[in-house]
């Protein structure tokens, strides 16, 4: 009977601790899942970076290599090689037509001889190498002439320049100066020269002073410019005349 009591009693002393060991390892559990959802702060935000954000696209592959052209090498066949001519490998789509120029007409009544042929080149030789077959090409025509250029006709001259003796001689109407009566007084004389222009029908046109004392010179000015010359010809048509013309002053006694 006591040997039965301890018995049921060591059974439930052993019941009783694997209940309470069992219920410490699930408080342990529950503290440690709760514990990290309390104190999240505590963790490591770099990590949590790490985890949240998705790291960089890698970079994108380089581009391919540009495709280099291709070249095309022509190939031309070889139609003679070593003086040979070799057969084409493959037939071509074209064919060149080379057309030679037909020789004329053989001459009626021609009749060849063994010293030469009746109406061949003269100065041929026997089988006609030079005088008959050179000589019965036909010669291309020479080149016509070039057209004969008209010169032109030099343009005429619109004004020539005579002597002033010459012009002196043409002269149709002179009026003589008037002494101007200050120049007489003292005693003044001499020779007024001018640069003149004479038109087409005789006129003095322009005068141009050269040399004169100056109490002559407006006298002279005044009788020249009433001055009328002979029309001066140039092959049948009239012209201007460039000249000089001097006037005199001359005192009597």
């Amino acid at each position: 009977m006591f040997e039965q009591s301890l018995v049921e009693q060591g059974k439930t002393n052993k019941t009783w601790t694997v209940l309470l060991s069992f219920a410490l390892q699930i408080l342990m559990i529950v503290v440690m899942i709760i514990l990290p959802m309390i104190y999240f702060e505590t963790l490591p935000t770099t990590q949590l970076t790490s985890f949240l954000v998705a790291p960089p696209p890698p970079p994108p592959p380089p581009p391919p290599p540009a495709a280099q052209p291709v070249k095309v090498v022509k190939v031309i066949p070889r139609q003679f090689d070593a003086g040979k001519l070799l057969a084409p490998k493959e037939i071509p789509k074209e064919i060149a037509v080379i057309k030679e120029d037909e020789l004329p007409p053989p001459m009626s009544g021609a009749v060849g001889v063994v010293g030469g042929v009746p109406g061949g080149v003269p100065g041929g030789t026997p089988g006609g190498v030079i005088g008959g077959i050179i000589g019965s090409v036909p010669t291309a025509a020479p080149p016509p002439p070039p057209p004969k250029v008209k010169p032109k006709p030099k343009p005429k001259p619109k004004r020539i320049r005579v002597g002033g003796n010459v012009q002196a001689a043409r002269l149709i109407k002179q009026v003589k100066p008037i002494y101007p009566p200050l120049a007489r007084q003292a005693r003044i004389q001499g020779t007024v020269r001018f640069n003149a222009i004479i038109g087409k029908d005789g006129h003095i046109q322009n005068l141009t002073l050269v040399s004169g004392h100056p109490l002559l010179v407006p006298a002279a000015t005044a009788a020249v410019k009433q001055w009328v010359y002979k029309p001066t010809l140039l092959n049948g048509e009239p012209v201007e005349v460039v000249t000089i013309i001097d006037v005199n002053f001359t005192l009597s006694g």
